[in-house]
């Protein structure tokens, strides 16, 4: 069985980071925005563009809350927060720039969403140990 490459951690960010920034982003072209605007002409694209959205986030929370746990996305958290802290820290960030400050942000929290849907696979590269999900054969 192939293992997971780091050309699939990318493809993983990507998918991550399009999907916080289609949902809102601080520039006025995102799903939020344009749903509210669209509402009464194409209810059923919306809707359907809605839903969609809501079982891709679905799947990357659920993957990451089963593959992290609460420890692990503590400590995901955690360590996008301090990075953070080292840019804004290092002068690379100017925190009463909104804007910018809500672009890292989505970042870093696409950084968390990869983690949690490539941890599994991550740990069993490098530990060899598997994790197996409980299933229910009945």
């Amino acid at each position: 069985m192939k293992g997971l490459t780091w050309n699939g951690v990318f493809v993983r960010f990507v998918i991550a980071f399009a999907l916080v920034a289609l949902t809102w982003n601080p520039s006025p072209y995102n799903y939020v925005r344009w749903a509210l605007n669209n509402w009464q002409e194409m209810a059923p694209f919306v809707l359907f563009s809605g839903l969609v959205m809501t079982i891709t986030w679905v799947v990357f929370l659920r993957a990451g809350a089963r593959s992290l746990g609460l420890v692990g996305a503590t400590l995901a958290i955690a360590v996008s927060g301090s990075i953070l802290w080292m840019v804004i820290d290092f002068g690379l960030l100017d925190p009463s720039n909104t804007t910018a400050l809500t672009w890292v942000l989505m970042v870093l929290f696409a950084f968390v969403l990869t983690a949690g849907m490539s941890w599994s696979h991550l740990r069993r590269r490098w530990s060899g140990q598997v994790d197996i999900d409980n299933v229910d054969e009945g």
